[in-house]
This record gives C-alpha cells, structure tokens and sequence, in this order.
C-alpha cells in the first residue's frame, strides 16, 4: 500500500544562507554555530541542508543572514545527503522578521 503526504501549506523555493545553534547548553558549548542554506520556506517550517547531523526533536534556534528573520525551531527529521551533508526539516515553533 502506498501512502502519498500532502503538505498543509505550500512551500517556497528559497536557497538563504542561515545560521544554526542548539538550544540546549551542552550542545552549544561543543557544537557551537553550524552553518545552512535553505531549500524551501514556509510560515511554519524549512528545508536546511546543513554540514552537521541533527538530532530528532532537538530545538535549535535559526537566523538568516541576510534579512531579520530570526526563530526557534525543532528538528522533525534528519537524513545523510552525501559524504558531509545533511538536509534537516524544522518545524518553527516562534518566529519574527521575514525570510527575504
């Protein structure tokens, strides 16, 4: 049987470069800021491809670098994109400013 997952938003091609920090204390101490570019956009989420893996449910706090979009988010999935790369997808919990 095959599923088929329709989004309950439309998403938007965007490639920004943006910056990622884990909210927990232990990892910002030795994560410290990865950086990403996006794929896609939306009000509530994003598509990142960043050089580091993410954990499942880890709340990171995301900025665009150019432009004042600022927000927290929580990793919802994160899969191998080749040899030193991940595409990780975020649900955006809070938010301000604009993508572009």
């Amino acid at each position: 049987m095959q599923f088929v997952t329709h989004r309950s938003e439309e998403r938007s091609l965007l490639q920004m470069r943006v910056d990622l920090c884990s909210l927990d204390i232990q990892h910002r101490v030795h994560g410290g800021i990865t950086g990403g570019l996006t794929e896609n956009v939306s009000v509530h989420g994003a598509r990142v491809v960043s050089s580091k893996p993410w954990k499942l449910n880890e709340r990171l706090k995301v900025w665009s670098l150019s432009g004042d979009f600022r927000a927290r988010a929580r990793v919802v999935y994160c899969e191998p994109l080749g040899s030193y790369s991940f595409v990780i997808g975020l649900q955006l919990l809070a938010s301000t400013g604009n993508w572009n």
